[in-house]
């Protein structure tokens, strides 16, 4: 529900601002770049608040995944995390997990807390230790990764929905420019640059609003896997610690 009224309200804020920026572009002089733009039509209203949603997503995720890397060197952390496990200050451990404030962490502390669990029952046989460390891991996993994925649907979706208008926008103005090409006697001049300057600009804020969600849609993957990575590599090495850790 939340997520649904941020990209409600998002569309509505988004949209606003183009439309006032275009109404205001119709407003200046003829020969500035922006009454140019103006001249695209009003498809271009909407291109503008495309890309304005993706640049909004953009920031979101940076600071959300900003966020996620926690404080401090990942190294250090999991091998401070190895020391105090080694020496069974696992309520240290915790602690220091909490400090971190990662997604990493987050994951690491499950297994900790699981492991304490496990000692609590007084389980000792080491595969069942191992496995019920490893489903705490996939448990707290899938949990983390969804806040690690957040709008990144959102920005392809957009991506592909800039390109398919700035197409639209490009045969409207096509038609325009065919249209005054048709007329009987000279061609419309006016009429027939006007649609030509509405299929260019429809087509490069549409390419632009295309390039700018493809492109930060494969970093943001490409960050994420790198986090997934990081945690079942972490997730692992500590387990094997816990393992060599008789449970008290």
């Amino acid at each position: 529900m939340k997520q649904g009224f941020f990209t409600a309200v998002l569309i509505a804020v988004t949209y606003a601002v183009s439309l006032g920026f275009y109404i205001w572009m119709g407003t200046t002089p003829e020969s500035s770049i922006f009454h140019s733009i103006w001249k695209g039509g009003p498809v271009v209203s909407v291109l503008m608040a495309l890309n304005l949603m993706v640049i909004a997503y953009i920031v979101e995720r940076i600071i959300a995944l900003n966020k996620a890397a926690g404080k401090g060197e990942i190294p250090a952390f999991v091998h401070s995390l190895k020391q105090d496990v080694e020496v069974g200050a696992v309520d240290q451990a915790i602690s220091r997990c909490d400090d971190h404030q990662s997604s990493l962490s987050a994951v690491l502390r499950a297994v900790l807390e699981r492991y304490k669990l496990l000692a609590v029952h007084n389980v000792t046989d080491r595969d069942k230790r191992l496995s019920e460390m490893q489903k705490a891991v996939e448990e707290a996993t899938v949990m983390e990764m969804p806040l690690l994925e957040k709008n990144l649907v959102a920005i392809s979706t957009i991506a592909s929905i800039s390109t398919m208008v700035g197409l639209l926008g490009t045969t409207l103005g096509m038609i325009r420019a065919f249209a005054a090409m048709a007329t009987a006697g000279a061609p419309d001049a006016v009429q027939l640059s006007l649609g030509i300057s509405e299929a260019l600009f429809n087509t490069a804020l549409g390419i632009m609003g295309g390039i700018m969600g493809i492109v930060t849609y494969n970093v943001f993957t490409s960050k994420v896997d790198r986090f997934n990575y990081q945690i079942d590599e972490a997730a692992f090495y500590i387990i094997q610690t816990l393992g060599t850790v008789k449970p008290q």
